[in-house]
C-alpha cells in the first residue's frame, strides 16, 4: 500500500509547502494575497497530480497505471496539498492579525464597490446577508477557501491524468 503512497506523499507536500510560500510571499506584494494564491494553485494543483502519477507509475509500479491507481495516488496528493494549504494559510493568519484585518478590509471594499450589481441581480437580502457574513469571516474561513479550491480542481485533474496515464499490462 505504500507503494500508492510514496509519490503522492513527495509532490502532495511539496505541493502544500509551495502553496504556503507563495501565500506568505504575496501578502508582501498585494493588501490581498488570496486571489493570487488561488490562480498559483490552478498551476500547482495539476502539477502535482501530474508528477504524483507520473512518478507512481513509472518509478513504483513498472510503467503500468490502472484508472484506479492513478485516482488512488491523484486524490491523496490533492487532499495532501490542500489540507496543508488549508493549515498553513490558517497559522500565517492566526499569527498576522494586521494581515487578516487587511485581507478582511479588501473583500469588504471589493463586495461594496459590488453592491450595486449585487442588489440587481441577487437582491438587497444577499447583499446584506453577505455583508453580514464578511465582516463575521475569520481566518479559517480563508484558510479553508483556499484549501478547498485546491482540492476540488485536483480531483478534475486527477481524472483527466488518470486516463492519459492509463496503461495495463496485456
Amino acid at each position: 500500500m505504500t507503494k500508492y503512497f510514496t509519490s503522492a506523499y513527495q509532490f502532495g507536500t511539496l505541493g502544500g509547502i509551495l502553496s504556503i510560500i507563495s501565500f506568505y510571499s504575496l501578502s508582501y506584494l498585494y493588501p490581498d494575497p488570496t486571489n493570487l494564491n488561488l490562480l498559483f494553485g490552478y498551476v500547482l494543483v495539476p502539477i502535482a497530480v501530474f508528477l504524483s502519477i507520473k512518478f507512481f507509475k513509472e518509478y513504483s509500479n513498472s510503467g503500468f497505471l490502472s484508472f484506479s491507481e492513478g485516482m488512488t495516488v491523484g486524490f491523496v496528493t490533492y487532499i495532501l496539498l490542500g489540507l496543508l494549504s488549508t493549515f498553513g494559510i490558517w497559522l500565517v493568519l492566526r499569527f498576522s492579525p494586521d494581515l487578516f484585518e487587511l485581507i478582511k478590509n479588501q473583500k469588504l471594499e471589493v463586495l461594496i464597490e459590488s453592491r450595486d450589481t449585487i442588489i440587481s441581480q441577487l437582491g438587497e437580502n444577499s447583499y446584506l446577508t453577505t455583508e453580514e457574513n464578511m465582516k463575521e469571516m475569520s481566518p479559517w474561513d480563508i484558510a479553508l477557501n483556499d484549501g478547498l479550491w485546491k482540492i476540488v480542481p485536483g480531483m478534475f485533474f486527477s481524472i483527466i491524468i488518470s486516463i492519459i496515464f492509463r496503461k495495463n499490462p496485456n
